[in-house]
């Protein structure tokens, strides 16, 4: 890059998985349900705004290539398959508990 000194590195944008992440909870749960299975993701913390956990559940739902919502900031995916959740928001930057 011109302007910069020789063996200076240049700054990586900051991403926004780098502002918004933090830890999250997986659960599984059954009752109410009708016997289905979802995987809910809870414990978003404050400085996640509810219009960024509703586009997480739209990529979410897309990576897992299954249907859910969102209530009272909990994601709630359809489906038994935690580790596809897992792995989903590990790489979004979330620090992921619970199910195993």
């Amino acid at each position: 890059m011109e302007g910069l000194p020789e063996g200076v590195a240049t700054p990586d944008p900051v991403s926004e998985n780098a502002i918004t992440g933090g830890r999250v909870v997986l659960r599984r749960e059954k009752a109410r349900r009708s016997g289905k299975t979802v995987v809910v993701v809870s414990g978003f913390p404050d400085t996640i705004s509810d219009s960024r956990i509703e586009g997480l559940a739209r990529e979410a739902r897309h990576h897992c290539g299954c249907g859910g919502t969102v209530r009272l900031r909990e994601i709630e995916l359809q489906g038994d398959q935690p580790e596809r959740v897992r792995q989903f928001f590990e790489r979004e930057g979330f620090r992921v508990g619970g199910l195993l």
